[in-house]
């Protein structure tokens, strides 16, 4: 009888190490996105991208660029972090700078049409994310 309760009493040391083992594996799993910079889940960077991406476009008018442009200009103000701010770039000739506090003077003609494509950032504290929008003339 006494080697059994020794058994049993092994036997559930053996099962709570196992235990804080694999709960020691998951807090590192969880951490480690923190220590890449990137804490952000898939559907974070998809609530942010979607803010942006729903601008894009081969044909979009100069009203919808002028609204994206104060997209752009919320979030950037809002942001904390440099890796979560979007700057305008391309040939129209409409460009906003990621520490910009105002629409740019060269807005977008409001009848005229133009072609919007969002980048995305490869680097660890924006891999996924929309870091700039290209607007140029179709």
């Amino acid at each position: 009888m006494e080697n059994a309760s020794k058994a049993l009493i092994i036997a559930g040391a053996i099962l709570l190490a196992i235990l804080i083992i694999s709960l020691g594996i998951l807090i590192f799993g969880q951490a480690k996105g923190v220590i890449d910079g990137n804490a952000m889940s898939d559907v974070e960077i998809q609530q942010f991208n979607g803010k942006f991406t729903m601008y894009e476009g081969e044909r979009v008018r100069g009203a919808t660029v002028n609204s994206m442009l104060q997209t752009v200009l919320a979030n950037n103000v809002s942001a904390d972090d440099d890796n979560r701010k979007v700057k305008i770039e391309g040939n129209a000739g409409i460009s906003m700078g990621i520490s910009d506090t105002s629409i740019p003077a060269n807005k977008a003609k409001t009848g005229a049409i133009y072609k919007v494509t969002c980048n995305y950032g490869t680097g660890n504290g924006n891999k996924g994310l929309v870091t700039s929008i290209s607007v140029d003339n179709p």
